[in-house]
């Protein structure tokens, strides 16, 4: 039985936690089995659909390396498949519950940590993680969960309660793009794989998109105190999280090195929210490894 690297079993994992967006597994395994089907039905009947490109090419070579070219592209495709839900698979648990650990590892010291949010918290993974931390240091802060769905927000309680830290969550329900909180409330702000799904409405790449981006952003700074530390792990589009934070004069920013989750790169962006109000740029400590 596989487990993560920070030694929770596989199964544990799912069996608390259960799985997001499984329709896209889902989507992907059945389309890995109708190539592999396929693929099989080329070697089977390679003779067939050889007289059959023939009929539409007059060299028999040509027609030849058509069927060939169909049967390699069908059998490439059901293997890249397979991968790709077995990588959707893995990011969706196991790595998820890793980044968790590791984004956590991310605040140096939270025993001083009274209060926390996390933005998209989902099922609760990094939020659990979190509250098993405050009370590993005897904490008594507690971390807030966020997520836009209350189904979710109920999900994950009872997950914080399987986990033995109900005591130390809480979940609302809210827009990452208006945090319901005052300025400098929170000792520490978390998110993992949510920033990137807002403004996807607009699509991923339109500056209508980006924009909405910011604001989580930017509200993630508005509520986190001076001094305070925000950790965020997302995919693709952590360049311009490190530029937006420059912008707000962060201090101590830091990028991981690349992981490959959900079957594109993804990397922890960390930073610390100055105690006052510090003009020019921020230092950068950056960690590209791809």
């Amino acid at each position: 039985m596989g487990k993560s690297n920070f030694g929770r079993e596989w199964t544990q994992i799912y069996a608390i936690y259960g799985m997001d967006q499984w329709q896209t597994l889902v989507f992907l395994l059945c389309h890995a089995v109708l190539f592999s089907v396929l693929s099989v039905l080329f070697l089977l009947y390679f003779d067939v659909i050889f007289y059959f490109f023939q009929t539409f090419l007059s060299s028999p070579g040509a027609a030849r390396f058509a069927a060939g070219f169909s049967g390699a592209f069908t059998a490439i495709s059901a293997v890249c498949l397979f991968f790709s839900a077995a990588n959707f698979f893995y990011s969706a648990g196991p790595l998820h519950y890793d980044m968790a650990q590791r984004m956590v590892g991310s605040v140096n010291d939270w025993s001083t940590v009274k209060l926390a949010l996390d933005i998209g918290c989902g099922r609760g993974i990094l939020l659990n993680a979190v509250a098993r931390q405050l009370k590993k240091t005897g904490s008594s802060g507690r971390v807030v969960g966020l997520d836009r769905l209350k189904r979710t927000t109920l999900s994950t309680l009872r997950t914080a309660k399987i986990e033995g830290v109900g005591e130390y969550v809480t979940c609302r329900e809210g827009d990452a793009r208006s945090l319901p909180f005052v300025d400098n409330y929170f000792d520490a702000v978390v998110s993992a794989v949510f920033v990137h799904t807002v403004g996807k409405e607009y699509g991923h790449r339109t500056v209508e998109a980006a924009a909405e981006r910011m604001r989580v952003l930017g509200e993630m700074v508005r509520v986190l105190k001076p001094g305070g530390v925000g950790v965020v792990w997302d995919l693709l589009h952590v360049p311009e999280y490190v530029r937006r934070l420059q912008e707000l004069k962060m201090e101590d920013i830091r990028v991981s090195e690349r992981v490959t989750a959900f079957m594109v790169g993804s990397h922890i962006v960390s930073f610390r929210k100055p105690s006052q109000h510090v003009m020019g740029p921020s230092e950068v400590r950056l960690d590209w490894r791809f």
